[in-house]
C-alpha cells in the first residue's frame, strides 16, 4: 500500500466529466504520437513508490511548511487533476488523500492496470495518475515521457474501474444505539489536532486522558466537531505518552509510520518539548481603546480556559492504529477487526488508564452520530488555474475550435482556511453562477476570493469529501470580507432582526407600567451607579452600598431585568436562544437582543427609572455575609462610570470639587446625589470587595491572568499599534461583586429546582499536563505544588515574586499554566447527578452560574426566569403560613427559599413543592432534557463567539503588520529541537514557530544531553541532501539578515507608513540557544490574495554572508 499507478495513454481520457490533456508545442510529435495511438492500444504504465522514506519526509516537509507559514507556490490543481510536480505533494499530503504513508520496512508495491475511458479527443495526453493503492510483486521504476508535461493526477476514483472503498463502512444507527446501550462503543466528541491533521482526539468523560486517533482509516471519515461512535483498542496497540520528566523538546509527529517512530525514538530520548499556544486572559474586561468602537467585554472566570485549542499532543513509541489504507473491505475489517475483538467498555477503559499511565489509548470511529455544524460552514480558497489552462488549450488544440469544456462537468479543489479540514473536492455544477461567468472568461483571480463552502459528501470510494461552494466573501485582502468569512465560519448569525421580533418589543416611548411600580420595591432612592468600559452602551448592572448603624455594610448588585421584556416561547425569545450571545468584532458588536432592548428599554442607562433584579447582602467588616435579599427592584442610576474613572476615584485623584479643571471628562450626574456620595461609596466597594477576594482566594481561588493586546485605531479604523491593557482595582472591584451575585443565584435555583438549574461548571484540570507544567517549573529551578488549585494559585505567586522583574517570564508560566485547564461549560443540575461535578475549579466553589449578563447571554435570563418563579413560590408559601399560623402581615417571616439560612425539610414539604411548580409552570422553567439542549447550545454559540473573537483579533494583528511590513520584537523561546523552535513573542503576547531543518547554508546542531542548539551559516550550498520530494528552504526563509558593514535594523526603520523605532540589536552566528533564551525576531504578514491570513516569524541576525 501507498504507491500510486501512473498510466501512460496515447489518448485523450474522459474520467468523470474530467478532461485530461496536455498543451503540446510541437505540432508534428503531437500527429508522431497521434499516429502511434492508433497502431496500438497498450500502456506504458509507471509506478511511483510512495512507501520509502521520502513520502514520510515530504508529508513531513509538507505539515512543517504550513506550519511555517510559507504559503505554497501557485498551486496546479484544478477539476481533480495535478501535474506531475504536485504528485509527490498530493500522494503524500494527507489533506486530499487521506491516507497514510508506509515505513520503508513495509514496502508494498502496486500492481498496474490500463486506464480505461472513452477517448472523446483526437488529441494525445501524457501519462495519467491514478491515486489509487493497488498490489504488485515488483515495482518498476519510473517511465519517462517526451512530454513537456508530467503525469495527471485524478484524485477521485474512475467510474469504469472496479470500485474500491478506502474507508470501512459506518456501522447503522441501530446497530451503534445497541452498542452504546451495551458499552460496547463509547460517544465522544472528535477533535483534530491543527497542527497535524493526521491526529484527532476524542475526550470522554470520566476518562482522564483523551483517545487518539491516528490515522485516516481510525478517523473514517469524521471531521473536526462530529459527535461520532467509537471502539478502543487493545491496550497492546496503545502508544507511550510523552512522559512528565522529559526534556521539553519540541519534535512534531510525522504524517507516516517512519515520521512517527522516529518521533517516537526522540521522544523516548527527551527530545521532546512542551510545545505551548499563547492563550487569552481569564479576566473580564478586555477593553479597546478606540474612537467611536464598540467594546469587548470578555467576561470569564479566572482560571477558565476560554475556547478550546488543540495541541500538538506527542506520540510516543510508535504510530498508532496499526491500519493500513488496504483495498478492499475486507482487508480493513480484518485490520481493524483483530484490535477489537474484545470490545473495551467505560469502566474497563478507565482501569485500564489507571494501569497504563503512560501510554495514550487510541481507538476508531465506527459511525458518527451527530454531524458538526461545521460541515456546513468551510471557508476557504478555489484552485481554478488547471482547469482553465485545460480549457483554453483544448481550444487552441482542437481542430475545428468547436469544441468547448462544459461547465457542468469536472471538479476544482477547495483548501479550507482551517488546518484541520482536509482539503475538498467542487463539482462544477455545484459553483455559484457567479464563479461559472468567471471561469467562462478565464478569470484567474478566482483564486484570490474567500469562498464558503458546505460538505455535502464523503462516500467510502472518496479519498476526499465532496462540497458545495454556496457564497464568496470577496478578495482575501480584504478586512470586510475577511470579517464576513469570520462570521459564517462560526455559523453567527449577522442578519437583522425580523418584523416578528421587534413585534415583541414594547411600543415607545415606554414608561414601567403601574402594576410594576405596585408590585417591585422601589429603590430609586439609593445612590446607584455603573461602571463599565468607556465605550460600552449595553448596561447589565449597577452597584451600591449603604453604612448600616451597626457599622455593617449593605451591599447591592442591581441587574437589568430583561426577562420582563423576554417573554418565553416569543418570536424574541427564539430568536436569541438561537443567538444565545453577543459577539463582538473590536469595532463593532453583533447584539442578541435588538438594540431597542439592549442599549436603550432594559439597559441601566443613567437618569431613568429601570426594572431590575437585585441581590442585596448585608456583610460585616470581615467580608461575611449576614443576610441577603433578592427581588425585583426599580432602579435610577445617578452616573455612567468608565473603569478609569472608578480607578481615579480610587487612587484619589478626582477632586469632585475642581473636576471642571481635569483633562479627562467626567459623566454627568442625575438625581439628588452629589459627587461626594458616589466616591464615598466606590471607595467603600472598593474596600469590601478587597475583603471579599482575600477570602476567596483563602478559600482555594485560581487565578490566572495572562497579558492582552489591546489595539489602537485611526479615525479610519485601521490598527496603527498594540499596547498591554492594564488590570486595575476598578476591573477587580466588579469582578468580585459579580461572582458573589453569581454564586448567590446558582445557590438559590439549585435549593429550589435541584433537577432544572442551569450552572455552570469547571473540571478540574488535566492531571497529566499539569504534572507536565511543575515538571517544566522544576527543570528551571521553580517549585510548583499542583495538588490543589489554592497551593497552585500560591505557589504561582511565590513564583511570581521569584520572577522578579522578569514580567515576560512570568507571563510565559500563566500561559503554561493555563494549558491544564479544562473548559467551562453550561449544563443542567439534573444532568449530572453526583454533585460533585457541579463544582468550579477556578473560583473553588460547589456551585457557580451567570447571572449578572442577561443583556448579552442567555443563560441568564433562563437563570433570570428561575429565580423569579422561586421568589413567586415563596411568596405564595409564606402566605400560606400566614393564614395557616394565623400571622398578621405586619410580621416579617424569613425567606425559606431565598434567604441565607436554609431549612431542607421546609422546601420538602407538599405545600412549598406545589408551589414550585406553580412557579415554574408560569414562568416557564425548563425541564431537565429541555434544559440539557440549551445549555448544549449555549455551550456551542459561547465556543464560537469566542473563535470569533480571537480570528478578529489575528486578523486586526495581520493588519497591523501588512501595514508596517516588518515588525522587530524580542521573542522567548518556549520550545526547542533539532528540527524547530517554538518562540513566544513578547510585542504581541503570541507564539510562533521557526524551522531550520534542511536549510540551505544554515547548519543545525542539536545538544540531546544538555537540550542545546546551535545555529551556524555558511557561505557554501549545503552538501547535505534534502529529503526527496522536500525542497530546500534558503537562509532568508527562517532568518532576516542584514549586513553589518551596509547597515543594520536597528536605529530607526521605516515601514510602510509607519516609522517604528526599533530596541532589538540582530543576534549573530554562531547561534547557541537554550530553552528560555531570549532572541530577536522579525515578524511580517502573509496570505490574503494567497491564502489564509498568517504572521511568519524569522529570526533576526547580522552576517557578513548576506
Amino acid at each position: 500500500m501507498g504507491s500510486l499507478i501512473v498510466e501512460s495513454s496515447a489518448v485523450s481520457t474522459h474520467t468523470e466529466g474530467i478532461f485530461v490533456e496536455s498543451d503540446l508545442k510541437d505540432s508534428k510529435k503531437k500527429k508522431r504520437r497521434a499516429k502511434k495511438s492508433k497502431q496500438t492500444t497498450s500502456v506504458s504504465e509507471t509506478v511511483l513508490d510512495a512507501s520509502s522514506s521520502q513520502i514520510g519526509n515530504a508529508s513531513s516537509q509538507h505539515m512543517m511548511s504550513h506550519e511555517h507559514h510559507q504559503l505554497p507556490k501557485e498551486s496546479n490543481v484544478g477539476i481533480g487533476l495535478m501535474s506531475s510536480k504536485h504528485v509527490e505533494e498530493l500522494v503524500t499530503d494527507g489533506n486530499l488523500l487521506n491516507q497514510q504513508s508506509v515505513p520503508q520496512d513495509c514496502e508494498e508495491p502496486l500492481s498496474l492496470s490500463s486506464v480505461p475511458g472513452s477517448a472523446s479527443s483526437e488529441e494525445p495526453v501524457g501519462p495519467v495518475l491514478i491515486a489509487r493503492p493497488l498490489s504488485l510483486s515488483s515495482v518498476p521504476g519510473p517511465a519517462s515521457s517526451e512530454e513537456p508535461v508530467g503525469p495527471v493526477l485524478i484524485a477521485r476514483p474512475i467510474d469504469s474501474l472496479a470500485r474500491r472503498t478506502y474507508f470501512p463502512p459506518h456501522w447503522s444507527t441501530d446497530a451503534m444505539n445497541r452498542a452504546l446501550e451495551n458499552g460496547e462503543l463509547l460517544r465522544a466528541v472528535f477533535r483534530v489536532n491543527a497542527h497535524n491533521r493526521l491526529e484527532a482526539y476524542c475526550k470522554i468523560d470520566g476518562v482522564q486522558t483523551d483517545i487518539l486517533l491516528s490515522s485516516v482509516v481510525a478517523q473514517n471519515r469524521a471531521i473536526d466537531g462530529d459527535t461520532v461512535a467509537i471502539v478502543i483498542d487493545s491496550p497492546s496497540l496503545w502508544p507511550r505518552m510523552k512522559g512528565s520528566n522529559e526534556t521539553m523538546n519540541n519534535t512534531e509527529s510525522g504524517n507516516n509510520l517512519h515520521d512517527g517512530r522516529r518521533h517516537a525514538q526522540d521522544c523516548l530520548s527527551g527530545k521532546c518539548n512542551l510545545d505551548v499556544e499563547a492563550e487569552n486572559g481569564f479576566s473580564k474586561n478586555n477593553v479597546v481603546v478606540a474612537k467611536g468602537g464598540a467594546y469587548q467585554d470578555s467576561e470569564s472566570c479566572p482560571g477558565e480556559v476560554s475556547h478550546y485549542s488543540n495541541k500538538n499532543e506527542v506520540l510516543g513509541d510508535g504510530y498508532v492504529g496499526g491500519c493500513q489504507l488496504s483495498t478492499s473491505d475486507s482487508s480493513m475489517h480484518s485490520c481493524l477487526g483483530d484490535a477489537h475483538d474484545t470490545r473495551i467498555s467505560l469502566e474497563k477503559l478507565c482501569a485500564l488508564t489507571g494501569l497504563y499511565p503512560s501510554k495514550r489509548p487510541t481507538g476508531s470511529v465506527v459511525g458518527i452520530i451527530g454531524r458538526s455544524i461545521r460541515r456546513d460552514y468551510i471557508v476557504g480558497f478555489l484552485s481554478v488555474k488547471q482547469w482553465i489552462y485545460s480549457r483554453e488549450s483544448k481550444k487552441k488544440n482542437s481542430r475545428k475550435n468547436k469544441h468547448q469544456q462544459d461547465l457542468n462537468q469536472g471538479y476544482v479543489l477547495l483548501t479550507p482556511n482551517d488546518p484541520r479540514f482536509t482539503k475538498m473536492m467542487v463539482s462544477l455544477r455545484n459553483l455559484p453562477t457567479s464563479i461559472k461567468k468567471r471561469l467562462e472568461v478565464g478569470d484567474l483571480t478566482i483564486e484570490s476570493d474567500l469562498v464558503a463552502a458546505k460538505v455535502v459528501d464523503w462516500a467510502e470510494e472518496s479519498y476526499i469529501p465532496d462540497a458545495r461552494v454556496i457564497q464568496v466573501f470577496g478578495r482575501g485582502s480584504d478586512a470586510e470580507a475577511q470579517i464576513a468569512a469570520i462570521l459564517f465560519e462560526n455559523a453567527i448569525d449577522a442578519s437583522e432582526f425580523s418584523s416578528e421580533v421587534l413585534s415583541c418589543l414594547p411600543r415607545t416611548p415606554w414608561e414601567i407600567p403601574q402594576e410594576e411600580l405596585e408590585s417591585r420595591r422601589d429603590l430609586r432612592n439609593l445612590c446607584i451607579f455603573t461602571i463599565d468600559p468607556s465605550t460600552a452602551t449595553e448596561l447589565d448592572d449597577a452597584l451600591s452600598v449603604e453604612m448600616l448603624p451597626d457599622g455593617n455594610f449593605r451591599v447591592g448588585v442591581h441587574i437589568a431585568d430583561v426577562s420582563y421584556f423576554v417573554l418565553p416561547d416569543t418570536a424574541l425569545d427564539i430568536d436569541a436562544l438561537i443567538r444565545s450571545t453577543s459577539v463582538y468584532l473590536l469595532l463593532r458588536k453583533l447584539p442578541m437582543l435588538p438594540p431597542m432592548l439592549s442599549d436603550d428599554l432594559a439597559s441601566l442607562n443613567p437618569g431613568v427609572d429601570r426594572l431590575a433584579f437585585s441581590i442585596i447582602w448585608d456583610m460585616n467588616s470581615a467580608g461575611e455575609v449576614l443576610e441577603r435579599w433578592i427581588g425585583r427592584t426599580i432602579i435610577r442610576s445617578c452616573c455612567k462610570l468608565s473603569y478609569e474613572h472608578a480607578q481615579d476615584i480610587i487612587n484619589g485623584l478626582f477632586d469632585f470639587q475642581d473636576r471642571n479643571q481635569t483633562a479627562k471628562p467626567w459623566p454627568n450626574l442625575y438625581g439628588q446625589f452629589e459627587w461626594s456620595n458616589v466616591i464615598e461609596s466606590v471607595k467603600s466597594l472598593h474596600e469590601i470587595a478587597r475583603l471579599l477576594r482575600r477570602n476567596r482566594f483563602e478559600g482555594g481561588a485560581l487565578s490566572l491572568e495572562s497579558p492582552k493586546v489591546v489595539y489602537l485605531f485611526d479615525e479610519e479604523g485601521v490598527p496603527y499599534d498594540t499596547v498591554f491593557s492594564e488590570r486595575n482595582d476598578s476591573n477587580s472591584l466588579v469582578e468580585e461583586l459579580m461572582h458573589l451575585a453569581n454564586r448567590t443565584a446558582a445557590e438559590v435555583i439549585t435549593r429550589t429546582y435541584p433537577s432544572c438549574a442551569l450552572l455552570r461548571r469547571h473540571p478540574e484540570p488535566n492531571p497529566r499536563k499539569l504534572r507536565d507544567f511543575q515538571a517544566f517549573c522544576n527543570k528551571h529551578g521553580l517549585t510548583l505544588d499542583i495538588y490543589s488549585s489554592a497551593r497552585l494559585h500560591s505557589s504561582l505567586e511565590h513564583i511570581r515574586g521569584e520572577v522578579g522583574d522578569d514580567t515576560v517570564l512570568f507571563d510565559i508560566l500563566m500561559s503554561y499554566a493555563a494549558r491544564p485547564m479544562q473548559l467551562a461549560s453550561y449544563f443542567c443540575s439534573g444532568e449530572l447527578k453526583d454533585s460533585s461535578d457541579h463544582g468550579h475549579y477556578a473560583l473553588a466553589v460547589p456551585l457557580y452560574t451567570h447571572f449578572t449578563s442577561p443583556l448579552r447571554r442567555y443563560p441568564d435570563i433562563v437563570v433570570h426566569r428561575t429565580l423569579a418563579a422561586a421568589l413567586e413560590a415563596e411568596d405564595v408559601y409564606l402566605n400560606r403560613i400566614r393564614m395557616l399560623k394565623n400571622i398578621s402581615m405586619e410580621e416579617t417571616l424569613e425567606r425559606c427559599f431565598t434567604g441565607v439560612h436554609f431549612d431542607k425539610d421546609e422546601i420538602e414539604t407538599v405545600e412549598a413543592q406545589q408551589a414550585l411548580s406553580a412557579g415554574a409552570l408560569r414562568y416557564r422553567v425548563p425541564q431537565t432534557e429541555n434544559l440539557s439542549d440549551v445549555a448544549a447550545h449555549c455551550n456551542e454559540r459561547k465556543r464560537a463567539a469566542r473563535h470569533v473573537k480571537d480570528a478578529t483579533d489575528k486578523l486586526y494583528m495581520w493588519l497591523l503588520l501588512r501595514k508596517k511590513q516588518i515588525l522587530i520584537s524580542e521573542a522567548r523561546v518556549l520550545g526547542l529541537g533539532p528540527r524547530f523552535m517554538s518562540i513566544y513573542i513578547t510585542k504581541l503576547a503570541i507564539e510562533r514557530r521557526i524551522y531550520y531543518d534542511e536549510v540551505d547554508g544554515l547548519t543545525a546542531e542539536w545538544l540531546d544531553t544538555t537540550s542545546t542548539l546551535v545555529l551556524s551559516q555558511s557561505h557554501k550550498r549545503s552538501s547535505k541532501k534534502s529529503s526527496p520530494g522536500k525542497i530546500s528552504k534558503t537562509v532568508d526563509e527562517v532568518a532576516l539578515l542584514v549586513n553589518p558593514v551596509e547597515g543594520e535594523i536597528g536605529e530607526s526603520q521605516t515601514f510602510g507608513d509607519v516609522t517604528e523605532r526599533m530596541d532589538c540589536e540582530p543576534v549573530f552566528f554562531p547561534l547557541t540557544l537554550h530553552i528560555l533564551s531570549t532572541i530577536p525576531v522579525a515578524l511580517h504578514a502573509v496570505g490574503g490574495d494567497d491564502g489564509p491570513l498568517d504572521i511568519v516569524a524569522r529570526m533576526y541576525v547580522s552576517s557578513y554572508f548576506h
